[in-house]
């Protein structure tokens, strides 16, 4: 009872609350330990940066493990319901949903005002390709990948692993565990200078804990944008045939089922670092590129959370 009452508080306050910008933030800590990590290893000379790699993912998570566990140590023996309110904050704080629908329906207003300008900087915030040069198509473009990426990345599998988390008896630990490795990859895992060794485990490690939930929670989703009214049929086709066409192993799993259940085409071509990166595309292109369609992605969003809270719920009966 106690886990189910633990995740729909959760899930609820992330809903109604999002990430209020004055407030203490778990991720925020995470990035500040990993720049000061980075920092450290890179000024070792003599350590290779692909070795020193391993040493800043290994030595992040470490840190973020044992002090979150120490934390809860502690407000256990002040009182119990001390640990499972901040058990609850930590948790609600680790959910992404609500932050991701405010900040990508920022883009949405911009384009829908013509302001092409500002949807580009408003964009630039959310994705780590250049956005200085891109069309309105380009943007929205943008804007739905990161919608369908961090559905899997913010949202379906921080809960897969606090799922696993509750089974183990270290909800905390779990979420927090993949949290870690996720913000190791988004902060250093590109492929491009000046991360292309120091981020090279910090990237596979991610692809490993990213494996399960993208390939789950993009079933989840063509089963909500069936719910919600989209094309079921042409989700579940383009999921097949498109999963693999991205550089990522498991970013195409939910950008296919979008593109599918929206009957659009997104991926191809962007630019890192100055550096051009081709992708191929994913979907067909039966609809033209529209703002609603950045609505309709976090419809889908929503309604795979939904799904996957629901199955949790199952689960912790039956176990």
């Amino acid at each position: 009872m106690l886990k189910s009452i633990i995740l729909i508080t959760s899930v609820i306050l992330d809903f109604i609350l999002g990430d209020p910008p004055n407030w203490p933030h778990p991720v925020r800590f995470i990035g500040t330990v990993i720049k000061k990590y980075e920092k450290i290893v890179r000024s070792v000379k003599w350590l290779d940066l692909k070795i020193g790699g391993f040493v800043l993912t290994v030595s992040t998570i470490a840190t973020i493990l044992v002090l979150s566990s120490f934390i809860l140590y502690i407000a256990g023996l002040v009182h119990p319901f001390l640990r499972t309110a901040i058990e609850v904050y930590l948790i609600y704080s680790l959910l992404a949903a609500k932050c991701l629908e405010v900040e990508t329906m920022k883009v949405y207003k911009a384009l829908e005002s013509d302001d092409i300008t500002k949807g580009r900087q408003l964009l630039s915030y959310l994705v780590g390709r250049d956005t200085s040069q891109l069309n309105k198509e380009e943007i929205i473009r943008g804007a739905i990948e990161t919608v369908a990426e961090n559905t899997i990345d913010g949202v379906l599998a921080p809960l897969f692993y606090l799922g696993i988390g509750f089974y183990f008896n270290i909800p905390v630990q779990a979420i927090l565990l993949y949290k870690t490795i996720n913000t190791l990859d988004s902060m250093v895992g590109y492929i491009q200078e000046p991360y292309t060794k120091i981020g090279f485990a910090s990237a596979k490690l991610d692809d490993i804990a990213n494996y399960v939930p993208a390939r789950i929670g993009s079933v989840f989703m063509v089963l909500a944008g069936t719910v919600l009214g989209y094309k079921g049929k042409k989700g579940i086709q383009i999921l097949i045939r498109d999963r693999k066409n991205h550089k990522s192993p498991n970013c195409g799993y939910p950008e296919s089922a979008v593109a599918g259940l929206l009957e659009i085409q997104i991926g191809g071509t962007n630019i890192y670092f100055g550096q051009r990166v081709y992708k191929p595309t994913i979907g067909d292109a039966h609809k033209n590129l529209e703002p609603i369609h950045i609505k309709d992605t976090i419809k889908i969003m929503y309604g795979s959370e939904i799904i996957m809270v629901l199955f949790m719920l199952v689960i912790f009966n039956i176990i």
